[in-house]
């Protein structure tokens, strides 16, 4: 039985420990985490950038067993594991990770982007689809008058992306961060976009493995 009291009061407990102010001097490369699933498994993948350029330096991948369901609030029990062991993997580690799941725009300030950047030790920023939280004035998200985000459409007739630091990336520059990452036609930071593609071609794969076994 799964005790998500006890895991909201780890969440609080790490929450302590954000650091929203950048924890580098220079960005020379750049990593986008993304998940894909496949039955029960947990596929994650990173692709790693140069900050300059966006060519490919290297990209790994884990697969994990899921343990926990999805459930709002707590995609890092779910997730997080599978992206630490692909982190893990890297034999160039990135400057900055951006995962595609929420960073300090969350209930407690923990999303998973944060989570993995602690555990991690790496500068972490969170990029999603949908808003969790928060008021949206100006382009800027607002969670009981604290700045916690921001909301940029990076596509004409696209639906925005929330844009919020994880850990050791200031809120102002996770969004030039993600700025200077932009490529046309894509709507995700292209670390991102890579890392979701490698994904899926990790999940085909595994999927016509899985049915060759059957």
């Amino acid at each position: 039985m799964i005790n998500f009291n006890e895991l909201k009061k780890e969440q609080l407990k790490l929450a302590k420990k954000v650091i929203t102010a950048d924890g580098f001097e220079k960005i020379t490369t750049i990593a986008g985490a993304d998940q894909a699933y496949v039955g029960n498994k947990e596929i994650s993948s990173i692709v790693v950038c140069d900050y300059k350029t966006l060519e490919v330096i290297e990209k790994k991948h884990a697969i994990v067993d899921s343990k926990l369901p999805y459930k709002s609030g707590f995609l890092f029990y779910r997730d997080g594991p599978a992206v630490m062991e692909a982190f893990n993997k890297l034999d160039n580690k990135p400057d900055v990770l951006i995962v595609e799941a929420n960073g300090i725009l969350h209930p407690r300030r923990i999303g998973m982007a944060p989570h993995v950047g602690i555990l991690l030790d790496v500068p972490t920023m969170g990029v999603t689809k949908r808003l969790m939280l928060g008021q949206v004035k100006g382009n800027t998200i607002y969670v009981e008058k604290e700045a916690r985000g921001y909301e940029l459409i990076t596509r004409q007739h696209a639906r925005p992306i929330y844009v919020s630091p994880g850990n050791k990336v200031s809120l102002k520059t996770s969004l030039e961060i993600i700025k200077n990452c932009l490529r046309e036609p894509h709507k995700l930071p292209e670390p991102l976009h890579l890392a979701h593609k490698y994904a899926n071609k990790v999940k085909n794969e595994s999927s016509i493995i899985e049915t060759q076994k059957n």
